[in-house]
């Protein structure tokens, strides 16, 4: 029996089971849509011939969300949204190897027609089709990797291909990764899937989730995906959430807010620091007021170290260093300056880096905030000649105009660390990192 996720006049969307076709091939197997129309029929008592649209694809092994015309012209307008990329299509994957923190993956890739798989080609050759696609990580369980993909194009097998081709293949793709065995199946599944209602012109989301394994060792960062949350650590005391730029830490009236989300998830949640908005990377929530109180202690003694990676312009004269300064905070224009001597009003600030690369005037840095005061990271490494790229506030904005490079802080790992006596005490040593 198919799962129906929504349906009226002009729409069906349902879930399509993993390893099954979805129209009739040679295999001569069940397919979905020969299936749905036996639906449509009956439900229906449709006489004749039934109309049902197929306006996008999945690969057999490969489940999740799909949605199908009921009539030609919803199919046409559907086709046009797939084609334009209006229509938004997410994917969850599990993969093996080393996933970044966040990834944007482009090549150009041909389908050999004769293996049914795909590789990578110069551009320029005959059949070349450009292949873009962006993951990010969720979660990590021993030698696994839980990604939320992105997919810009739709080539053959493309996120499957280019995975692996990254060195991050995909549990179970007996076909693109070596190490995948007998009897396992594909851990690649379309969760989510946004379009635009083809006569009432509103957008609409669908989601669904897989329960196989591996999929079966996600299952609360699954379950936040759906709120729009990335789980990355959760027990019975705290949540360390992947923020994504652009969304806000505090509720504030803001229902896009990651507490928001998590308050949908939880009955009690607690944010106990922050990011700005357009920082991405790791934040601390508590799930009871105990574990506030302690996570509360914790930060305010700076026992929890706090790591980020960002992208600035030129380079620090040393390849690592701890810089001291005071910062003021000036509620008017809301900035902070920076100053070598303590003033009335200022705080202490520590920023410790290391330059992990450097090329044409760019370089990337790992941080470590000792302290943590508003813009520190940013105002700090403005103060010494590093400006973030991409940072119109304390950095170079002619720069950034002609670059047009993106503004690149992102919190990569925490270090937990709490007194003996502590509720959180198990948490000694722990590292939460992307």
């Amino acid at each position: 029996m198919i799962n129906v996720l929504y349906e009226d006049n002009h729409l069906l969307v349902v879930e399509k089971p993993v390893n099954v076709p979805v129209q009739a091939d040679s295999s001569e197997d069940s397919d979905l849509l020969t299936i749905l129309k036996s639906y449509i029929k009956e439900k229906y008592n449709k006489p004749g011939e039934v109309y049902l649209g197929l306006v996008h694809r999945l690969d057999r092994p490969v489940g999740g969300v799909m949605v199908f015309a009921r009539t030609s012209k919803a199919a046409k307008r559907l086709t046009e949204q797939f084609a334009s990329k209006t229509a938004k299509k997410r994917y969850v994957a599990v993969v093996m190897g080393k996933a970044m923190a966040q990834k944007e993956l482009c090549c150009y890739i041909k389908k050999d027609e004769k293996t049914n798989t795909s590789y990578e080609v110069d551009k320029n050759a005959d059949g070349a089709k450009l292949a873009k696609l962006k993951y990010t990580l969720i979660s990590r369980h021993n030698e696994l990797s839980l990604l939320d993909v992105e997919l810009f194009t739709g080539r053959h097998h493309q996120i499957r291909f280019q995975l692996s081709n990254d060195n991050t293949p995909i549990w179970g793709d007996r076909r693109y990764n070596m190490q995948s065995k007998d009897g396992q199946q594909i851990a690649l599944y379309a969760y989510m899937l946004t379009i635009e209602h083809p006569t009432l012109k509103k957008s609409m989301t669908f989601t669904s989730m897989p329960s196989l394994k591996p999929f079966n060792m996600f299952k609360s960062e699954l379950e936040g995906l759906v709120n729009g949350v990335s789980i990355v650590y959760e027990d019975e005391n705290i949540v360390a959430v992947n923020k994504q730029r652009g969304v806000s830490v505090n509720d504030d009236g803001d229902e896009n807010s990651l507490e928001c989300r998590l308050k949908r998830l939880y009955k009690e949640i607690y944010p106990v620091h922050r990011l700005d908005v357009n920082t991405a990377g790791l934040v601390l929530f508590a799930k009871n007021m105990d574990a506030k109180t302690e996570l509360d202690k914790a930060v305010k003694s700076r026992s929890i170290r706090k790591f980020y990676n960002c992208t600035v312009i030129g380079t620090p004269t040393k390849k690592e260093g701890t810089l001291k300064a005071y910062l003021v905070k000036n509620a008017d224009d809301s900035l902070v300056r920076i100053y070598d001597k303590k003033l009335p009003d200022s705080k202490e600030i520590i920023t410790k880096y290391t330059v992990i690369s450097s090329e044409n005037d760019i370089s990337k840095l790992e941080i470590e905030l000792v302290t943590g005061r508003t813009h520190q990271i940013r105002a700090h490494m403005a103060y010494i000649g590093c400006p973030l790229v991409g940072d119109d506030k304390y950095g170079d904005r002619s720069f950034n105009k002609i670059s047009k490079l993106p503004f690149d802080l992102t919190a990569i790992k925490l270090v937990l660390n709490f007194e003996e006596n502590s509720q959180l005490a198990y948490l000694n040593g722990k590292t939460i990192e992307l």
